[in-house]
């Protein structure tokens, strides 16, 4: 995470797996291809957050319920720290809004038929999980096949977007699969380290 200051105004950069919560004056920004931002807000008391996740599993099957995979709680994980930090600052959970960006076919997997790709899968993922907690999503622009960059200010809530050059994408795309890697590899420690306590 980078945080510099100009104009009294803090700017916060984040990388995959990164987040960011503050009641000060700050603009946040991160650079999308397959993965997801949830730019999250209370309005009364002016409290900002944001994410940066990807999903991360081998395979993600069409009928695969998120929630139960350890992708799925990877992104519920990603959503509940902001939100909690959030609510540390004395944001309310029946306040919150949220704006999602992200969720491009940067990372393709498997045969389409079958099963979904990295980006398709976490814009399932975050709409579930908001319709599933009551969260009203209030703007979105997932999917597609371009990068994004957005910049989300506290000022006034507002996000401004812009796409990535087809050129650039694969210099995205390749700093998300190494990210991708890493996580499933962290995944595979998990699961084979055994439990001390049983």
């Amino acid at each position: 995470m980078l945080i510099m200051e100009k104009d009294n105004i803090k700017h916060v950069n984040l990388q995959p797996g990164e987040y960011f919560v503050s009641r000060e004056n700050v603009i946040i920004s991160t650079i999308l291809g397959s993965c997801v931002s949830a730019c999250i807000y209370d309005p009364f008391v002016r409290v900002v957050g944001m994410n940066h996740f990807l999903l991360s599993s081998k395979r993600y099957a069409r009928d695969m319920q998120f929630y139960l995979t350890d992708a799925g709680r990877y992104g519920i994980n990603a959503m509940e720290l902001v939100i909690n930090e959030m609510l540390k600052l004395g944001a309310k959970r029946e306040r919150l809004r949220v704006k999602a960006f992200g969720g491009s076919s940067l990372l393709g997997m498997g045969d389409k038929e079958n099963f979904l790709c990295v980006g398709e899968v976490n814009c399932r993922f975050i709409s579930d999980y908001l319709r599933n907690e009551g969260i009203p999503l209030v703007a979105s622009n997932l999917g597609g096949d371009r990068g994004r960059v957005i910049r989300f200010s506290s000022a006034d809530f507002s996000v401004v977007m812009r796409r990535i050059g087809k050129s650039s994408a694969p210099k995205v795309a390749e700093d998300e699969k190494r990210f991708w890697l890493r996580s499933l590899e962290e995944q595979k420690k998990k699961i084979t380290e055994p439990d001390l306590w049983d």
